[in-house]
């Protein structure tokens, strides 16, 4: 009874040392994306190592899946962990997304708004991790709370951030730059909208564990 109580508890730091595993790529991903707009000449440098990032997180999506199939019992409602991964695992695709468009794209000059941008994804991406490093305790945890609200604080800034850039974009006459940049906006937007998703997971197990 003892070897199996252990075998469970073993299997949950697993599973939570993997999801705390994925935000580390997460926050690295977008870390890189900032380094990439402070020098664009860096640009396929960047992207590069934004990609082994995006192929980690996929392996490591992968075993948490593998990890809830071998377990019995999981540490948190088993729904909720698919949906933490998959989540995060988005926000790691579209910063490559971003990367991938700026350099098949060839971009050359950093475009406005992007380097403030991606600096907020970081925020916010540093918020997710924090979140997933207590994840272990989240029963009355309400300081949990409050860093899913500064996630959702986070996106607001980017988006306000997002309509200034398309607005300045829309200023210009370049039609297929327009398209172009428009698209890696809406990229960099969408990755912190999937970062308010995983702040909206965690907060609904926190009040469910309240």
């Amino acid at each position: 009874m003892v070897q199996w109580l252990s075998w469970i508890k073993s299997n949950e730091k697993e599973i939570l040392s993997i999801l705390d595993n994925l935000a580390k790529k997460a926050v690295e991903s977008s870390e890189e994306l900032v380094v990439l707009f402070s020098d664009i000449s860096k640009a396929t440098e960047c992207h590069t190592q934004i990609k082994k990032l995006e192929r980690v997180a996929d392996v490591l999506t992968r075993s948490v899946f593998t990890e809830l199939n071998k377990t019995f019992i999981t540490p948190l409602d088993r729904e909720d962990i698919q949906r933490i991964a998959s989540k995060i695992d988005d926000v790691i695709d579209f910063t490559e997304g971003v990367s991938a468009r700026t350099v098949s794209y060839h971009i050359t000059i950093t475009p406005p708004y992007m380097l403030e941008i991606s600096k907020e994804l970081v925020k916010a991406t540093k918020e997710i991790k924090y979140m997933i490093s207590k994840l272990g305790h989240v029963k009355g945890n309400t300081d949990i709370i409050s860093h899913c609200r500064t996630t959702s604080d986070i996106e607001h800034t980017i988006d306000d951030l997002y309509r200034n850039a398309v607005g300045k974009l829309f200023e210009t006459n370049d039609a297929l730059n327009i398209i172009k940049l428009k698209d890696i906006y809406e990229t960099i937007e969408t990755a912190s909208d999937r970062c308010v998703d995983v702040a909206d997971v965690i907060e609904d197990i926190v009040l469910k564990y309240a």
